[in-house]
């Protein structure tokens, strides 16, 4: 599938949000963090069935969100200096070794 634009739904905004992302005709690709499974992935299902061009992504909640929140960090040591400011890493806990 040729893909010319993508909506990106970080974390967990509801299905509202990823729906409207997924109904703009020039959207053919949703890369989302969480979403139930009977809402949005189910609306992307049918949408495939009927040949409207869509596919999803799905990289999970925490890891949709970090990329966002290592940056949050470093902006906001540009200007909160009365306390530490550290950005933690979260593990994928779906990935964890034992």
């Amino acid at each position: 599938m040729k893909v010319t634009k993508v909506g990106l739904s970080a974390g967990f905004p509801g299905f509202a949000a990823q729906r409207h992302l997924l109904q703009s005709d020039d959207v053919q690709v949703l890369v989302m963090g969480e979403a139930h499974e009977w809402e949005t992935i189910e609306y992307a299902v049918d949408a495939v069935t009927t040949n409207r061009g869509k596919a999803l992504i799905v990289l999970g909640h925490i890891p949709s969100e970090q990329a966002g929140m290592e940056e949050c960090a470093r902006w906001l040591k540009t200007f909160v200096t009365e306390v530490p400011i550290t950005y933690i890493s979260t593990p994928e806990p779906f990935w964890l070794a034992k």
